[in-house]
């Protein structure tokens, strides 16, 4: 099965199609540009659903959902937002053997639907802030698909909250994309960027973009995340007032902020190796497989006696351990299969740690233990097994963000003028962080000629832009320029 996998310096395209097809994560589906998710992929999503769904609600948003179908009158009400979406819509003009009266856009987002209701349950301060969030799948038609990635269906979650000023909702906005950042880093082990986008790059109808913007294997960035301070362009398209303590109405100021199944891919690309899936210990659903070495009937019994005693043991140290997931072993009995292809197909699908025991095993109580990123095998005794286990599985969560970080350290390089530029990102691409003057012709030349944009405008601690006392590296002008990151992105 790994001789299936085109090795990531020959083509890193064909290698990740490779492991999430051969680590049995998504597969074709007959509708064009769509896949199918396979268990062994939306088990990961259940992970990262479940981990950021609590997180979100501890902000205090409830979870609701809303129509797939949102009225065509609806994405026109606001300008910015039906020009930016509307070459990806997908539009329903005939139902129930009928043409329809209006079309119906299949949901592109939902901040013109959704909003339709706030402007009907928000009627005074005493209603703010409205926070909701709701899991749904999302239709953006693509032309180029790639799985996880970009599809023309994909799965995300979409929060949507009102506020009585803009520095509640800025706020707010700002406050989801750390929490996006500190998921991506603390789960996924994917460390991140926060920044602003700028104007061109931010979200059709939003006046501020925070996004978190990650580093592939390949030197290509991909954005993560994204959180939209929308100002009160739906509101007041949608008539989105509240009566506040003045007695005056007001229009509300608004936020929305999602992630997706684009962060699965984002995981495989930032993790795996030409094997197959490397997995975090915290997305796994299985965490260990033990494998009884069964070579001789009458030591079986006895080996994999031993291998449940241990699994056992290895559950309940994890929970004394208090590891922030329920550690959960699996015991291979299978004996259709050989060894050797048991142990490459656990490499493959990412189970962090491997244990293996046989009758030479037994005989001397030990057992070989096997972590999933490193491959090194280690006789260990059946004593300190569970200890090893558990430590293993908490090392590896955070030696992968620890290689993800000098990854991006190493592929991270600072910039002056554009010559300089152009010759990094054809030479080694990654990370160029460079002064920009904000002007949208020196962004726009950048991305005609490299093929590169800019990810991010990156903030202090105070989420304030950070100025360059240096000039332009596109045009040399002085006086105006923030430190900008550019890379070419998925």
């Amino acid at each position: 099965m790994a001789e299936k996998i085109t090795p990531r310096k020959q083509d890193f395209s064909q290698w990740y199609q490779d492991v999430v097809l051969q680590a049995k994560l998504a597969d074709y589906s007959p509708v064009r540009g769509c896949m199918v998710i396979r268990p062994n992929g939306y088990a990961i999503w259940e992970q990262l659903q479940r981990e950021l769904d609590r997180r979100i609600k501890e902000t205090g948003a409830r979870n609701a959902y809303f129509p797939l179908f949102i009225p065509e009158s609806f994405l026109k009400k606001e300008a910015e937002h039906v020009e930016g979406f509307a070459p990806q819509c997908a539009v329903v003009t005939y139902a129930g053997a009928k043409d329809l009266e209006e079309k119906l856009v299949v949901r592109p987002t939902s901040e013109t639907i959704i909003n339709s209701m706030f402007a009907k349950w928000v009627q005074s301060y005493r209603d703010l802030p409205l926070m909701i969030n709701q899991w749904a799948n999302v239709v953006r038609w693509e032309m180029r698909t790639r799985f996880f990635l970009r599809t023309t269906e994909f799965l995300w979650q979409e929060g949507h909250t009102c506020h009585a000023t803009e520095e509640d909702a800025v706020q707010e906005a700002q406050k989801m994309a750390k929490i996006y950042q500190n998921f991506a880093e603390e789960v996924l082990a994917m460390p991140v960027l926060m920044g602003v986008k700028s104007a061109s790059e931010k979200f059709a109808g939003a006046d501020q973009t925070f996004a978190i913007e990650a580093l592939m294997q390949d030197g290509k960035a991909l954005q993560a995340g994204t959180s939209h301070y929308l100002g009160t362009n739906f509101s007041k398209a949608f008539g989105t007032k509240y009566l506040d303590r003045d007695s005056k109405e007001k229009w509300v100021h608004q936020t929305s902020w999602g992630v997706s199944t684009r962060l699965i891919g984002g995981m495989i690309m930032t993790h795996s190796d030409d094997k197959g899936l490397v997995l975090p210990p915290r997305l796994a659903t299985t965490h260990v497989v033990m494998i009884p070495i069964l070579s001789n009937a009458d030591a079986t019994p006895k080996v994999i006696e031993k291998l449940e005693k241990l699994s056992e043991k290895v559950k309940d140290e994890a929970k004394q351990a208090s590891l922030p997931y329920t550690v959960c072993v699996d015991i291979d009995r299978d004996e259709t299969k050989q060894i050797g292809w048991k142990y490459h197909e656990y490499e493959l699908i990412g189970i962090p740690v491997r244990v293996e025991m046989g009758p030479r095993d037994l005989d001397k109580s030990q057992v070989v233990i096997t972590r999933r990123d490193i491959g090194k095998k280690e006789f260990v005794s059946l004593d300190e097994a569970s200890g090893k286990i558990i430590s293993l599985l908490s090392a590896m969560q955070k030696d992968l963000l620890d290689r993800a970080v000098q990854h991006r350290e190493q592929m991270t390089l600072r910039v002056e003028n554009y010559q300089e530029f152009q010759k990094a990102i054809e030479e080694k691409g990654g990370f160029l962080v460079a002064p920009w003057c904000q002007k949208a012709e020196c962004e726009a030349k950048v991305k005609e000629e490299t093929k590169a944009t800019i990810r991010c405008l990156s903030l202090d601690a105070q989420h304030k832009l950070i100025r360059e006392s240096g000039k332009c590296m596109v045009c040399g002008e002085s006086g105006n320029a923030v430190r900008s990151v550019f890379a070419r992105a998925y």
